[in-house]
């Protein structure tokens, strides 16, 4: 995605290659076909994902919708037994310290300094800043209520993702994604009779909290594996969530029962590990824009649990925008996004999901692909560098 750093482009601590990242045959040194490249020659081209990668990137990030739909019910469970600052507190503690064991276990080393301040944003968008402005919303709005307001999530990111990265959808996607957007509107308003309430304004700022930590989050995936991306920002946090968790549980009451433990379970494993760690990994293998339209199903999803787990009644209205929901969904999945041609910053190397949005179909030109016009001379003599090349391989 063109404005942002190559996503996998750099090498993994250790010298390894990044995650995702396959020596092309014949072109690195364990191919046996000749020496490695050398300072001077051509980038190489970006590598077009197959549609089982593009097929598995969209499961993984519906999964993670899934995931994500159980947060208000899980939440309404935990607020039975437990405070809001103690339920945000405390399931932010249990999931780092889930992450922090794997971590540990797999001998992940500490990330470089340059992602740390895309880690931070994370952290607080993500861990921090959506699971507290919703628990706090959820104390005087319905769990329905909340669903559909969250409706507006999808827009909210990809507004962030294309100032963020600099991909921009076309028309077509927009409209669509506008349309899910009001027909999630409409569908709010009619249920709360057009009145905001305090809890409102707590859920649109979760909006765009949350936003900005998916779309820092996707772009963090692509360099380095989406649970990690999570897995740090959760660890991160300790030094605030621990007593953060001691003080919420002293000052608040406790009365814990088993929907509030089962509700607190989920929102630690399900919702602020698993979920996101599938949810990031399908972002990094579809783009930020694409995943994020998936998302206008989650508040059907909640609307559904809403009714099997908490008893809430179901208004006709429901099924109608659920139906108009998906046919935005289906929109935005077949529309056009322009792909981000990635440089290679090593030869040899190439990401599988860099241009993994739009590449649902063949690209019709070089103004598609920037890098396909330099990419001509090298198919002619790859040992002469295209003129105005980058002599020293760098993006």
């Amino acid at each position: 995605m063109s404005g942002a750093p190559a996503p996998g482009g750099d090498p993994a601590p250790g010298g390894d290659p990044a995650p995702g990242i396959d020596l092309a045959p014949g072109n690195g040194p364990a191919s046996g076909n000749g020496p490695a490249p050398g300072r001077g020659e051509a980038r190489a081209a970006p590598a077009l994902p197959t549609p089982f990668a593009l097929r598995t990137g969209t499961l993984l990030a519906a999964l993670g919708v899934a995931a994500f739909s159980l947060t208000f019910p899980a939440t309404a469970w935990a607020l039975t037994g437990l405070g809001p600052w103690s339920v945000t507190t405390c399931r932010v503690v249990l999931a780092a310290l889930i992450a922090g064991g794997a971590l540990i276990a797999l001998r992940v080393p500490v990330p470089d300094r340059r992602h740390w301040p895309g880690l931070l944003v994370v952290a607080a968008g993500v861990v921090v800043g959506f699971p507290l402005l919703t628990t706090l919303a959820l104390e005087t709005s319905t769990t329905a209520h909340a669903a559909v307001v969250s409706g507006l999530l999808p827009l909210t990111t990809a507004a962030f993702s294309a100032v963020r990265t600099g991909v921009r959808p076309s028309r077509v996607f927009w409209a669509a994604a506008l349309a899910g957007a009001a027909v999630v509107i409409a569908f709010a308003v009619q249920q709360s009779g057009g009145a905001l309430t305090i809890g409102d304004l707590y859920l649109f700022g979760a909006l765009v909290v949350c936003a900005a930590g998916y779309t820092e989050g996707g772009r963090l995936a692509g360099h380095m594996p989406g649970w990690q991306v999570i897995g740090w920002a959760l660890v991160g946090c300790l030094p605030l969530s621990v007593p953060g968790a001691v003080l919420a549980l002293a000052g608040e009451d406790v009365h814990l029962g088993g929907r509030a433990v089962a509700g607190l379970l989920w929102l630690a494993v399900g919702s602020q590990f698993v979920g996101l760690v599938v949810w990031y990994r399908g972002m990094a293998a579809i783009g930020v824009a694409r995943a994020s339209q998936l998302q206008l199903a989650q508040p059907l999803l909640t609307l559904v649990w809403s009714v099997l787990l908490l008893g809430e009644t179901l208004t006709p209205a429901a099924p109608i925008a659920a139906v108009a929901v998906l046919v935005c969904i289906g929109v935005t999945q077949r529309a056009r996004v322009p792909a981000g041609g990635v440089r290679a910053s090593h030869p040899g190397r190439t990401p599988e999901h860099q241009t993994a949005e739009g590449t649902d179909r063949v690209p019709e030109g070089a103004d598609e692909i920037p890098e396909a016009v330099d990419e001509i001379p090298e198919a002619v003599d790859r040992n002469r560098s295209p003129a105005g090349a980058n002599q020293d391989n760098r993006p």
